[in-house]
């Protein structure tokens, strides 16, 4: 489910290092988003509560959610980059795992179990000194 957050994203640019030839140091191309959870009003409280818990090691001590980019050579291209990167951030904080089902072990199964014990024991027995009581 993915949830479009990308009107309440704040940008910030600054200089990147890597590609960009002679622009690299003039042209502002690295782009970092800030998205403040808290005063969203695209997510649930709910939502925003999961989104916290899960993404708890990017949020700001501000309750901005932080990402950047400076891949690409283009402040567009990277803009595009930070919008889709919180945007996949946030939808796989939003799913919920389900509980997993504990089950028994089929009378099969724990036939076949004991079998197998029984026939590496019998092996071992075979690997004893022989002796002549």
């Amino acid at each position: 489910m993915k949830i479009d957050i990308r009107t309440e994203i704040i940008f910030q640019t600054a200089r990147s290092g890597g590609k960009g030839g002679q622009n690299v140091n003039k042209v502002e191309t690295m782009v970092e988003g800030r998205w403040n959870i808290a005063n969203s009003s695209r997510v649930t409280d709910i939502q925003k509560q999961l989104i916290k818990q899960k993404l708890a090691n990017r949020i700001s001590a501000d309750g901005n959610l932080l990402v950047k980019s400076q891949e690409s050579r283009s402040q567009l291209s990277n803009k595009e980059n930070v919008i889709d990167k919180m945007q996949d951030l946030v939808a796989k904080a939003l799913i919920i795992k389900r509980a997993r089902m504990a089950t028994k072990p089929s009378k099969a199964s724990i036939e076949r179990r004991i079998e197998s014990k029984k026939r590496i024991a019998e092996n071992k027995s075979f690997r004893k000194k022989f002796t002549l009581d």
